[in-house]
């Protein structure tokens, strides 16, 4: 975070018109030279290098300049400076990221390909323009280096220990199989033991037990075996930039943690509880008294929902997980944060954007009754002449072939990928939230054709997990689960319920009225047309026939520049887009099952 030295700097403290044209002349190019050792700046020139490194390495290289430089260095130099040169630059555009990030791991890699850069210029063909670029470039990285200090990504080490183990045995094997299927120049009689200790030895630079017929020939191999050892180096290197990704598993101590912030302050936030995720984590201060928490999606910092804990303490809090971003170099972002917590974030140095509007019943004041309710009641109706009846029951009183029937179902009536993040468990019928809601719909036979499920909100409010019905169910079966709830909730000792997020829900209620202009009507129809491949009209339409109270979430970043990288993250975190990787697995978890907060009737 930069602080602003509230006094005036001595070119302000004169008038502008005193000083002479020399001192505004300097004042800028003091400018320029500390933009120029920014990250952001030299992750720039980074990039810029590389593709210049690239486009030089595979152009022909200048025949005056090659003939004088034969004269200096073996014939095989210039060939074997082009190919390492090849791989430097495109290691420096992969690492350009983690320079602008700020990681120290990426300055001192910097530092080391930008001076190899210059030499394997000057080898594989006198480019003393790349090298003299190469070499303004390595000054830059020195000058700057006070900015580099963000810390690696947790994890990383695992990572690293993985490549390093695996990648020199996975490179050996792909030599010897080189060796093995290209045989020329190999002496009559060489044996599959010898290729493989040549190929072991070539990825460090040494010669091998097989014997060459000719020298171009253990020139070539000697080559492409040194390329592959350096290839290994390489993926080591980037193993050590790459951004930490996927879940992090919550901890017992911060699951207790988050249970006892909820158990006092669980009131101020219907999205609270989904702290509990198993794939979050928790920053607290060291008193107990507030937490933020949070997951990390490549380079993105992505907390969801209000801080936990009291409002006082919120500053701290949030002062302090922002200052874990900037340690690690990660791009700070909060989905779907309320008012308070959006101004909170906002005095904190985020910018806050709306996004929607969260629904929330009053159980006391609903009724079926009424003209604006109708809808609702002939849907209800239609499903009660269907013989199907709905119960609520909180799953500290359901039995285990209760509990399991409902996994089941749940799980076989899921469409699609896993959803949710910010508004959703993980997990459904749990005993590990005793005080979670199942509202179950049945028919005469017993037969289960739907689920809705809720969690805590305080100690008298639900707010909605997820819902699941059968395919085959009868049309209206959502609003039987929701009318249900809404009844009995005085039973259960609830006068709450967060039912769902509309996004942009303002757009559409003010889009088609009267006097709307043509801004808003465009942004409407943009809105209309992406609703064909997410819920979005569909899920402010579903739940504003209910007749809710609108409550505002906010999304909150830092700069508009992040927002490309939050955008993403957000996407992956809620299970709207999926990136081609392995699944993980938490240790402990059970399956999932929950799809998100999706009311589809």
């Amino acid at each position: 975070m930069t602080m602003t030295d509230p006094r005036p700097s001595r070119s302000t403290a004169r008038p502008a018109e005193a000083a002479p044209p020399s001192a505004c002349s300097a004042h800028e190019l003091t400018g320029w030279r500390r933009y120029l050792t920014t990250p952001l700046a030299i992750s720039r020139i980074v990039l810029l290098l590389g593709l210049i490194t690239l486009g030089s390495a595979a152009s022909p290289t200048l025949h005056d300049r090659l003939r004088a430089l034969a004269h200096l260095v073996p014939g095989a130099v210039p060939a074997a400076a082009t190919t390492a040169d090849l791989a430097v630059a495109t290691v420096l555009i992969v690492v350009s990221r983690a320079v602008r990030r700020g990681k120290r791991r990426a300055w001192a890699l910097c530092v080391v390909l930008v001076s190899l850069s210059m030499v394997f210029d000057l080898a594989k063909g006198l480019d003393v323009e790349e090298a003299a670029f190469a070499a303004f470039l390595l000054a830059l990285l020195v000058l700057g280096r006070r900015h580099f200090t963000a810390r690696p990504d947790p994890r990383s080490t695992g990572r690293v220990l993985t490549v390093l183990l695996a990648g020199p045995v996975v490179a050996t094997l792909l030599g010897t199989l080189w060796l093995s299927v290209d045989r020329y120049g190999q002496a009559p009689g060489t044996t599959l033991g010898e290729r493989f200790r040549e190929a072991g030895h070539g990825l460090l630079g040494l010669p091998g037990p097989i014997r060459w017929t000719s020298e171009r020939a253990d020139d070539a191999s000697a080559i492409a075996l040194a390329v592959l050892g350096l290839a290994v180096l390489l993926v080591l290197l980037l193993a050590l930039m790459m951004p930490a990704d996927g879940p992090h598993p919550l901890t017992d101590e911060e699951d207790a943690q988050v249970r006892g912030l909820l158990a006092r302050h669980g009131a101020r936030d219907s999205l609270g509880y989904f702290a509990t995720r198993r794939d979050r984590c928790l920053l607290a201060l060291p008193t107990g008294r507030a937490a933020v928490s949070y997951r990390v999606l490549g380079t993105v910092s992505l907390a969801a929902g209000d801080p936990l804990g009291e409002p006082d303490c919120w500053p701290d809090a949030i002062a302090a997980w922002l200052e874990e971003c900037e340690s690690y170099g990660w791009s700070p972002a909060v989905l779907g944060a309320g008012e308070a917590a959006a101004e909170a974030y906002r005095r904190a140095g985020l910018d806050a954007l709306e996004i929607g509007d969260e629904a929330v019943l009053d159980t006391a004041g609903f009724s079926l009754e009424g003209r604006a309710m109708r809808g609702v009641r002939q849907a209800v109706t239609r499903c009660q002449r269907a013989g199907l009846s709905a119960t609520c029951a909180r799953v500290r009183d359901l039995d285990d072939a209760q509990r399991r029937e409902i996994l089941d179902s749940a799980e076989a009536w899921r469409e699609g990928a896993e959803r949710g993040f910010s508004m959703a468990l993980d997990r459904v019928a749990d005993l590990g939230d005793p005080e979670a809601v199942v509202v179950c719909a049945r028919d005469a036979d017993g037969v289960l054709h739907g689920v809705l499920g809720l969690v805590p909100w305080g100690p008298d409010g639900l707010s909605l997990d997820l819902m699941r019905r059968r395919r085959d169910s009868a049309n209206g079966i959502v609003e039987l689960l929701v009318a249900t709830l809404a009844l009995e909730a005085g039973a259960l000792g609830v006068r709450r319920v967060s039912l769902n997020f509309a996004v942009f829900r303002g757009v559409f209620a003010r889009g088609d009225r009267v006097g709307a202009g043509p801004v808003l009507r465009l942004w409407c129809a943009v809105l209309r047309w992406a609703s064909r491949y997410w819920q979005i009209e569909s899920l402010y339409r579903s739940n504003a026939k209910y007749h809710p109270e609108w409550s505002p979430r906010f999304l909150c970043f830092r700069r508009a520049t992040d927002l490309p990288r939050i955008l993403t993250a957000a996407l992956r975190a809620e299970g709207f887009l999926v990136l081609p990787s392995p699944s993980l697995r938490l240790p402990g978890a059970r399956r999932p099952v929950t799809e998100g907060t999706s009311v589809d009737a």
